[in-house]
């Protein structure tokens, strides 16, 4: 097959004319054609070449112009070349072997063949050439096409052999298939279970790099799905794999919680490209496993499973080494807060409760509803459909408040200054914890957000600690006597 039209990118030729003159062949490798095959966008662009890849790469940048700068990685005998959005790596043909305690080769020079044969599947095993003689020629000699044909993930050599000299080929094995839509091939499939165990070699850092990129596929599902399968989801992600599985007593059980978790991503994954809210719904029922419990009156039953999984997220963050700032947070939030809607529409959709959710959830309300929505899998279309339309009169009450909120800045009506103007205070903690019961008084809907309702509630909280108003507070609309 000759692939020469699709080569449009104008470096393909720049690369090849710089191979022509150095007497080397030169060919794109690897994902790169594989993306060019199946038409998914890709700047990274990988080239081989049987000689020097360094040499290709300062002949390449001569070429471009003075400006063209050229990386080198001396230790790994590879060079990059960034021009424009595109990133160019160079390296020579080569072979590899494998130690078992370590996924790091042992790596001579080789042949194209030999290079192919170390790559990790079929798909990522084919080769275009760019000499001006054979542009666009296809090497294809694992059967790649055909496999993309029929939607496989597949290894080239030996799966058992594969996996067991590169572990981490499992978790790109189920990534691809997430990202690609493919099915892994039988015997690719059973190889993966039976290596399963030698993920342990590979670092935290890796295996949340793999994960991140099957969150962020179109339908994580996949990918999540095949870890379970296949025995890594276990080693890697227990608090997930607990999910899994149905508890049956006197012929009551409950739903499958892996496989709920599953539709809610999926859900999620439709309606954003929000990674983090893609894990808040991966992580939103974490908590059941600890909260499980079956009562002969009411079955089984997970209280309080919300408040549980959001403690654990941190302790899911830290070690899967995904952060613990802003992120983590986020997430923690919408998994403490996901059944809050639920609970909302079961009972009167009132502004004071709409209110509220929108305090506790602080501008991710639009995120929090879009988790809410997907969490509702019921069986049930008619139970179904009245949910998700008490979700739409929540969100028309939330649009309603937001536009009232717009017109007045939200604060306390009554400052800090001006309640040390009231009881005769020094800045002192004292003053903090009225200033502090106010504000979440006014979060909780306790009272409401007027200077006549703070004032009420400051007097009150300030004679059960034994403070007296000193100073008469200004009345509604009058400017507040404030001493400097």
């Amino acid at each position: 097959m000759n692939l020469a039209d699709r080569l449009k990118e104008s470096v393909f030729a720049t690369v090849g004319a710089a191979a022509d003159d150095l007497g080397l062949p030169a060919y794109a490798v690897g994902g790169y054609v594989r993306d060019l095959i199946v038409g998914r966008h890709s700047k990274d662009i990988d080239f081989v070449t049987v000689g020097s890849g360094i040499d290709l790469a300062h002949a390449v940048a001569a070429r471009i112009g003075r400006r063209c700068r050229v990386n080198v990685f001396k230790t790994y005998g590879t060079a990059q070349i960034k021009r424009g959005a595109l990133e160019l790596e160079f390296v020579g043909a080569r072979r590899e072997s494998y130690h078992r305690e370590s996924r790091n080769p042992i790596v001579e020079s080789g042949t194209l063949e030999e290079d192919i044969a170390r790559r990790d599947f079929t798909i990522n095993a084919m080769a275009i050439s760019v000499n001006s003689a054979t542009f666009g020629e296809l090497i294809d000699l694992y059967g790649g096409m055909d496999d993309i044909r029929s939607r496989t993930i597949r290894t080239p050599l030996d799966p058992d052999i594969t996996f067991s000299d590169d572990p981490l080929r499992m978790m790109r094995a189920v990534r691809f298939a997430s990202q690609l839509q493919f099915g892994i091939a039988p015997e690719t499939f059973d190889a993966i279970c039976r290596n399963a165990g030698r993920i342990e070699i590979i670092t935290v850092e890796r295996i949340k790099d793999e994960l991140c990129k099957i969150m962020r596929s179109p339908r994580p599902s996949i990918g999540l799905d095949l870890l379970h399968r296949t025995g890594l989801l276990k080693l890697i992600f227990p608090e997930l794999e607990a999910l899994a599985g149905v508890s049956v007593v006197h012929g009551r059980g409950h739903k499958d919680n892996f496989y709920h978790t599953m539709q809610v991503v999926d859900t999620v994954a439709s309606g954003t490209d929000n990674e983090w809210l893609r894990w808040a719904a991966l992580l939103h029922d974490i908590g059941k496993p600890a909260t499980k419990r079956y009562d002969e009156r009411t079955g089984w039953t997970f209280h309080n499973h919300n408040f549980i999984g959001a403690k654990m997220v941190p302790r899911i963050f830290s070690r899967l080494r995904l952060g613990m700032g802003a992120e983590m947070r986020y997430v923690q939030k919408l998994v403490e807060l996901h059944m809050r809607p639920i609970a909302l529409v079961e009972d009167e959709v009132t502004d004071s409760a709409v209110r509220r959710l929108v305090n506790y959830a602080e501008g991710d309300l639009d995120d929090l509803m879009l988790l809410a929505r997907a969490d509702i899998t019921s069986k049930n279309e008619e139970r179904k459909q009245r949910f998700l339309e008490n979700f739409d009169l929540v969100e028309r009450k939330y649009e309603y408040i937001k536009a009232l909120d717009a017109e007045r800045a939200r604060r306390n009506p009554v400052d800090g200054n001006e309640i040390m103007h009231i009881f005769g205070l020094t800045p002192s903690p004292m003053v903090g914890l009225l200033a502090g019961s106010l504000k979440q008084a006014i979060k909780d809907c306790d009272i409401e957000d007027t200077r006549e309702a703070s004032l009420r509630f400051l007097i009150d909280l300030a004679a059960s600690h034994g403070i007296a108003v000193v100073n008469e507070p200004a009345a509604e609309g009058d400017e507040p006597v404030v001493e400097s």
